[in-house]
């Protein structure tokens, strides 16, 4: 008996019991398709997050001031927590004066209501420097025609998502378009609501970056900013630019000896990690789905073959009274085997990428968002590789058990059997 014989002979095998062939076969697939698009979308939220990432400098420091916790555990009533440190110009210079910081930029923030032409919206308003806005994200562009100036208390820079509204037909606003700014706050003497408002030109749009923080606000001058928030010279974070990103443990560590706890310091690199140690939950979760799936298979598989030594004891006897040596059962139902894990590793494999498209869709959700926000499966081929000789490899070590059990059977004895 060749190999040829043996391949025909286990594919006759499983073609009479095709129910129980499939749904073995289904077993395998499920769990192969579960680790390739596991594994998929794992690599493609890893590119996502890097590709976001890329928008902000290695070089960055975010510094915002901590809150004095309030005891008690209890709701807070009244007034929000008084940071532990005001950041201010004092804190600012300071900050400058560290080995390996080549700039700090300051900056005020506030919701704000944009009115222009009848229309109004709500956003998020940043009020620095816009020159050094490329400064904090290396690859920003600016739509043709903006123009940035350092200093110019009339301008405004909006980022395309807020000039053209996603689900929108029309445009909100257009460069050298002339918009409202309307802030509210509480007067803290009079504790009455106030409204202080101010008119700006578009003077630059920012191209779509796909990092929300930048797609979904406006920048204003720092100056504005100070007077149009009521802020006081009180600035809400400060931006440390480090020479490069290899200084960046150094000064953080400088900045906690200056000011140890009672200041908040976030990095990309503590974002990296956060976002690396989010992400490799959630796989390793859904991996040991993916692997409990195959386990399943095997079991399956285990179940198929058994029963298949039991239902063809006869067909086993007859086959080594013409000469068939316990080699050949053993190769003829490890074959059996193999290829239900051939086909269900194959065909998981197909599962996993289609299904992985369509779980990344529904991520991407239907709000319209542009297809920069979505999160596209990456597929290795070495992972893909590695997927299917663990399904093909498992399936042959859970047939290996029926398998010895139909090459041992004594002819006389399995003649016998009725």
């Amino acid at each position: 008996m060749n190999i040829k014989d043996i391949f025909a002979l286990s594919f006759d095998a499983l073609k009479e019991r095709k129910t129980k062939s499939i749904l073995t076969i289904i077993m395998v697939m499920v769990g192969s398709s579960l680790m390739v698009a596991v594994g998929g979308i794992s690599a493609g939220f890893g590119g996502f997050f890097n590709k976001q990432l890329s928008n902000l400098a290695a070089n960055i420091i975010f510094i915002n001031p901590a809150q004095v916790q309030q005891g008690g555990g209890g709701p807070v009533v009244g007034p929000p927590p008084t940071p532990k440190i005001t950041l201010n110009a004092a804190v600012e210079n300071r900050l400058k004066s560290l080995p390996f910081v080549d700039d700090v930029i300051p900056s005020y923030q506030s919701q704000v209501i944009l009115e222009s032409q009848g229309d109004s919206k709500e956003y998020q308003v940043f009020s620095m420097d816009p020159q050094k806005l490329t400064v904090l994200s290396p690859t920003l562009e600016f739509v043709e025609g903006s123009t940035i100036r350092q200093n110019d208390p009339s301008a405004i820079i909006i980022s395309n998502d807020l000039a053209n509204p996603p689900g929108e037909s029309a445009p909100f606003l257009k460069l050298f378009q002339t918009v409202k700014a309307t802030y509210t706050f509480v007067d803290p003497t009079t504790g009455k609501r106030e409204q202080e408002s101010k008119s700006f030109v578009v003077r630059g749009i920012i191209k779509q970056t796909g990092n929300p923080n930048i797609d979904n606000s406006a920048v204003i001058d720092t100056e504005v900013g100070n007077a149009l928030f009521h802020k006081s010279g009180k600035f809400d974070s400060l931006i440390v630019v480090a020479r490069s990103g290899i200084y960046v443990d150094s000064i953080e560590q400088e900045i906690r000896k200056l000011y140890g706890n009672d200041i908040g310091i976030t990095t990309v690199k503590a974002i990296i990690k956060t976002v690396q140690e989010f992400t490799g939950g959630i796989s390793a979760f859904l991996l040991s789905i993916a692997i409990v799936s195959l386990v399943v298979g095997a079991v399956g598989i285990i179940t198929t073959l058994y029963t298949s030594v039991i239902e063809r004891t006869r067909e086993i006897g007859t086959m080594k009274a013409i000469g068939a040596k316990g080699r050949h059962i053993l190769a003829l139902f490890l074959t059996e085997a193999l290829m239900i894990g051939i086909f269900g590793a194959t065909c998981g494999i197909l599962g996993g990428i289609v299904g992985a498209y369509i779980l990344s869709a529904g991520f991407a959700g239907n709000d319209g968002a542009s297809n920069q926000s979505q999160i596209a499966p990456i597929f290795l081929a070495a992972d893909m590789t590695r997927v299917w000789l663990i399904s093909s490899a498992l399936s042959v070590l859970a047939g290996l058990f029926p398998a010895l059990k139909a090459s041992r059977l004594l002819p006389i004895v399995a003649l016998k059997r009725e």
